[in-house]
């Protein structure tokens, strides 16, 4: 093999190349003519590696994940085209079956040499990657490909670099961030930078139909001025303004400006103008009944083309399939760790909470409905649920802001509690023993604070024996375990 030849045939055309991708392409045509390996070459695009040129395989790998950072635990396993970006150095693999990071594109391959791409300044762009499935001479072929992967690299810098990410491609990575969201607010600020992002808009503005009103999605990180100023008009527009423009989305389907000066806009959109608005796309999210809309805006009198609408359509679906699977998984939570009948957090919650509770500032009460056996014996279980409702919302109503109830047995319901002092968490005991009262029943509770170094099972215990020294002195009142 000639391996001067093999360089020399590849350099003749690639000075002639006027984008990243003809150059990747023209040295993978080349070089196929030397060499019956399988032939690829990866740029980095964003956050991976993507194939942006191959040949001599049944299969190659679209894109191939890099580390996200220092801590790599949940990461990918890395490839070997990976490593070699990552280290910039090449790799060399005689033998495939023993390298755990290779990545099979077809059964034969025996050998593998992998080598960085970079620009004049050592500034990593990609990976040439060659396989065999024969016997190679792999030294000469290593400095072979070096070379070859040198002068791409100059190359492409020339040209700017690897290929930008284009909109589909960006439009697939921000519905992958939604996909993943853990929750509302993190699922909007992906959908309002992705909206961003996908139409090359300044400004992106989500509304959604709240069970009360309509309401503004969150924002992403520090909103430009376009945004902030179009967030605070329709703040100041008020819900029925939102709500307008919910339905018209919904009643009329996706609208655009043609970037054309002098025409007003409808009413429902001034807010927008005021703002300082001159471009708009407007497109529905989710159903008419609870949905909301999608608003992408600039300051520049643009013509959004019909790809860039229809683009920001599909975003508006995935982001309203994403903010439906959460709601319905934050149901499923919230049936499964409350109580069906009051409403109240049951032993599960409980449990998890005093686990956290601190030492001389968390106060346990416990709480048990006196004569309720008598209530449920008398006039039967429907008396005694309508009771045990009707009290839960009494002690809630007597509870401070941030204090916790639990129902932890038929009759039997916890408080969990911060205070200063052991007499704030009597006081607060006391002033349950009093909306009881007030709703036609009494009740006996015991309170207790954890020790330094005490199970929170142990507490609890001893709020229960407090409990019960209420019982044993007459019922209706509270007593506090002994610090």
């Amino acid at each position: 093999m000639d391996h001067e030849r093999v360089v020399r045939d590849v350099m003749v055309r690639l000075p002639m190349a006027s984008t990243a991708l003809e150059a990747c392409q023209w040295t993978v045509a080349a070089l196929a003519r030397h060499t019956p390996a399988t032939i690829s070459i990866l740029l980095q695009v964003h956050d991976r590696l993507r194939c942006v040129a191959a040949t001599g395989a049944w299969q190659v790998f679209s894109t191939v994940p890099l580390k996200t950072g220092s801590d790599t635990r949940h990461d990918p396993e890395p490839s070997i085209v990976a490593r070699v970006y990552d280290s910039g150095e090449p790799a060399i693999v005689p033998d495939v079956t023993a390298d755990p990071d290779y990545l099979p594109v077809r059964p034969d391959v025996t050998a593998e040499i992998c080598v960085p791409v970079r620009d004049r300044s050592g500034r990593p762009l990609g990976v040439l990657d060659l396989q065999w499935s024969g016997p190679v001479e792999t030294d000469r072929w290593r400095a072979t490909a070096q070379r070859l992967a040198d002068r791409l690299g100059a190359r492409l810098g020339a040209l700017g670099g690897p290929p930008a990410e284009s909109r589909s491609e960006k439009l697939l990575r921000h519905a992958t961030a939604m996909t993943t969201a853990p929750t509302d607010w993190d699922l909007m600020t992906a959908a309002i930078a992705a909206a961003r992002d996908v139409s090359a808009l300044s400004a992106a503005v989500l509304i959604l139909d709240g069970r009360r009103e309509p309401r503004l999605g969150a924002p992403t990180g520090t909103p430009g001025p376009l945004e902030a100023r179009i967030r605070a008009e329709l703040a100041e527009a008020g819900a029925a303004a939102l709500g307008r423009m919910i339905a018209r989305a919904h009643r009329h389907g996706s609208a655009y400006t043609l970037g054309e000066a002098g025409h007003p806009p409808t009413e429902d959109y001034l807010p927008l103008t005021r703002a300082g608005a001159r471009t708009l796309v407007a497109v529905p999210v989710g159903p008419p009944d609870g949905g909301g809309v999608l608003l992408v805006a600039d300051e520049r009198l643009l013509r959004p083309d019909p790809t860039t609408v229809n683009l920001i359509e599909l975003l508006a679906g995935q982001a309203w399939t994403c903010l439906d699977r959460l709601r319905t998984l934050a149901r499923l939570r919230e049936q499964a760790s409350s109580d069906p009948l009051t409403g109240l957090r049951h032993t599960g919650p409980f449990g998890q909470r005093i686990a956290r509770a601190t030492p001389g500032r968390t106060a346990l009460l416990a709480i048990d409905v006196d004569g309720f056996k008598d209530v449920n014996d008398t006039y039967g279980h429907q008396a005694g649920d309508r009771l045990l409702v009707g009290l839960a919302r009494a002690l809630e109503g007597a509870l401070r802001q941030g204090d916790e109830l639990y129902r932890t047995g038929g009759d039997e319901f916890v408080a969990v509690i911060e205070v200063s002092r052991p007499e704030e968490a009597v006081r607060i005991a006391e002033r349950l023993t009093e909306a009881a009262r007030r709703a036609g029943r009494t009740i006996s509770v015991g309170v207790a604070l954890p020790r330094p170094g005490e199970a929170p099972e142990r507490t609890l215990s001893r709020a229960d024996q407090a409990l019960y020294a209420v019982k044993k002195h007459g019922r209706d009142g509270v007593h506090l375990s002994a610090a």
